[in-house]
């Protein structure tokens, strides 16, 4: 059976080094759609990755003493950990720097040249360097980026153009046979009245103030405009002018594009103008979703209002925080995320609903079958209305997953769980086994543990962990598909029930709040305590940015008109580097070759008497000798020192 392709992708993520709830949202709701889809009969390719590139990459990575790349190899561990950690089941994780999308970003730019849609000339404007973007004076909001509120500095240089003007018909034209291409309608009403209408400007599309980027393969002074170089890496991850290029054949065009709203300019202007100019088909769909705010503002590290999703997981469990984004958050607004609401919503639906539903009637089972599933006996209209809402919620929940709203899928298949914790009071277990209606009693069991598979089932792509725990708790298999919740019925009669601990325990909010408080006025406190210490002291962060690494001593020479200065050639695993350092007079040049040192390996390059040197020697010295630092045993050039 060959399944329909279905292709959804989150923007690529750049960050100045940690992670928020923020970053989370998208990615989490991308991810939920997904795996429904996948459940749902789909051949599914989830795309996300990082955006590597660019200006405030580079200077982020000088402010922090290391180089872009190492910077971004960073950034990369701590997203890639993050989604780890959130249970997201991406396909594909692409990253900028990879060397298959750098290559074919230039033959993009080399196609857009030898169609004529670029061309040399000079720019001069407002930039925003936190945004990458360019805007015009009258784009600005009180002199600063509209988008994100910093100021904006002139640029002059040289710069290649995209002729995006040329498209300005095409877009419109588009707008109007695609009604549903940019949802919510209002994101549509947004690019056509504040961009489309009053003319498309041509678009720079290269830098030549910065190199860390991709360089035009014609002309090597100028790097790729990153939104260029990020946007298209919808295609290729997937193989666009690439040898194998079958993924790109199967599952282009996009299905979703899912982005925060502060970017659709980006995706539903400069994107398919973009894809027009390469002759490829547009993306079905781009979702521009609100923001996460807390308190009343955007979410965002240079404001202060962070909150860590590896602590609230570790603190509450991921589903905890899977289930609060795709259910609080009312989606295509913006949403706010509070302790409180976080803690209420858990308790509410996840301990009182849920869990209670669960507990209940695997304890009942074990209290009145011996811990096994009762075969149903002749179906009441009380049940019957119970099974029907159960056989029609996956329709409901398809509609509200093919809307992309979350909130009322979960609502719908909450109703399930909620209708059957009142079944409970209505049908009174308690009192049918007290009676000896052992008949009446094994419907109701049945009835309910029926219901208990449905939802999980259903669940299954929003809360991941718990839906396996509860098919455990039911003693079946979790399913791979919803095929087996179209009828009503498929527990076996017998299948053994296992109790366990519960799924969610309930928290005590006042208690929890202060707990909270507490937590963060200690850390304040710490942090100001750090700012008393004395000047000389560093934390964990301060030494992490040093990176020592061993390395062998290939050759070393005297600098001439020197009598001070060795310089040396050094293995450091694959790399060989020259380094200066002042032990000429404690060490002949002869003794050091062959042998091993320890490297400061990510210090800034410096000339010393005319000589480069590529990092320093560590030596340790007591006013009289000076002897360098070695390992105690051979253990190889390149190995990190810590």
């Amino acid at each position: 059976m060959n399944k329909k392709p279905y292709y959804i992708t989150t923007p690529i993520y750049y960050s100045s080094g940690s992670f928020h709830l923020g970053h989370c949202y998208t990615t989490v709701i991308c991810d939920a759609i997904a795996r429904f889809k996948r459940m749902d009969g789909y051949d599914v390719f989830y795309l996300t990755g990082t955006d590597e590139h660019g200006q405030k990459v580079q200077q982020r990575a000088e402010k922090a003493g290391v180089t872009p790349k190492q910077f971004v190899d960073r950034l990369y561990e701590q997203i890639t950990a993050l989604w780890k950690k959130l249970d997201i089941s991406y396909d594909k994780f692409i990253r900028t720097t990879d060397e298959y999308h750098e290559k074919t970003v230039q033959k993009i730019y080399e196609k857009l040249l030898a169609n004529g849609d670029i061309y040399k000339s000079e720019y001069e404007g407002m930039y925003c360097t936190p945004c990458e973007a360019f805007w015009t004076e009258s784009q600005l909001k009180d002199g600063k980026c509209p988008d994100c509120g910093r100021p904006v500095t002139k640029q002059k240089e040289e710069n290649y153009f995209f002729r995006l003007s040329k498209y300005q018909n095409r877009l419109i034209k588009f707008y109007q046979e695609n009604p549903e291409f940019i949802s919510p309608r209002s994101r549509m009403n947004e690019m056509i009245n504040n961009f489309i209408k009053p003319g498309l400007k041509d678009l720079c599309i290269s830098r030549t103030t910065f190199d860390w980027g991709v360089k035009l393969p014609f002309d090597s002074k100028h790097v790729a405009y990153v939104w260029v170089d990020a946007l298209s890496n919808y295609i290729t991850a997937l193989g666009y002018l690439q040898d194998d290029h079958a993924k790109f054949d199967k599952y282009w065009p996009a299905d979703l594009h899912m982005v925060g709203k502060e970017i659709v300019r980006f995706h539903t202007v400069i994107w398919p103008a973009l894809l027009m100019a390469l002759d490829l088909p547009l993306p079905k769909k781009v979702y521009g979703h609100g923001w996460l705010l807390f308190g009343d503002d955007k979410m965002s590290k240079s404001k202060g209002n962070v909150v860590d999703p590896f602590f609230l997981a570790d603190r509450y469990g991921v589903d905890a925080i899977r289930y609060f984004l795709l259910r609080e958050i009312p989606f295509g607004s913006d949403g706010a995320y509070t302790n409180e609401a976080l803690l209420v919503r858990t308790n509410a639906d996840l301990v009182n609903d849920l869990g209670n539903l669960v507990s209940r009637t695997t304890a009942m089972i074990t209290q009145y079958f011996e811990g096994r599933i009762p075969a149903p006996n002749a179906y009441t209209q009380l049940d019957k209305e119970l099974i029907t809402l159960c056989e029609a919620t996956l329709d409901k929940v398809r509609k509200d997953m093919d809307g992309l709203s979350a909130p009322d899928a979960l609502t719908d298949i909450f109703k399930i769980v909620q209708r059957a914790n009142k079944y409970i009071d209505e049908t009174t277990p308690w009192t049918l086994n007290k009676q000896g209606n052992t008949e009446r009693l094994a419907t109701v069991m049945y009835v309910l543990a029926e219901c208990i598979r449905f939802a999980a089932t259903l669940l299954k792509p929003f809360i991941t962990e718990t839906s396996n725990v509860i098919f455990e708790k039911l003693g079946v298999n979790s399913p791979e598909d919803f095929s087996e919740i179209t009828k009503f019925g498929v527990l076996k009669a017998g299948t053994k029930v296992n109790k366990g601990a519960n799924l969610f325990n309930r928290i005590d909010v006042e208690k929890e709040l202060k707990a909270l408080d507490e937590l963060a006025e200690k850390q304040n406190s710490d942090k100001n305590a750090e700012q008393t210490l004395p000047s000389d002291l560093i934390d964990i962060n301060d030494f992490a940015k040093v990176k020592l690494c061993t390395a062998k001593v290939l050759s070393c020479e005297k600098v001439a008109k020197s009598d001070k200065l060795l310089a040396f050639k050094l293995q450091v695993g694959d790399e060989v580097r020259q380094v200066v350092s002042g032990i000429a007079q404690y060490y002949q040049p002869e003794y050091m070759v062959g042998k091993t040192v320890v490297l400061v390996k990510n210090l800034k390059p410096a000339k010393i008497r005319g000589v480069e040197s590529n990092g320093m020697i560590l030596c340790a010295a007591d006013g009289k000798t000076v002897v360098f630092v070695t390992p105690e045993k051979d253990i190889g050039s390149g190995k990190e020192v810590r």
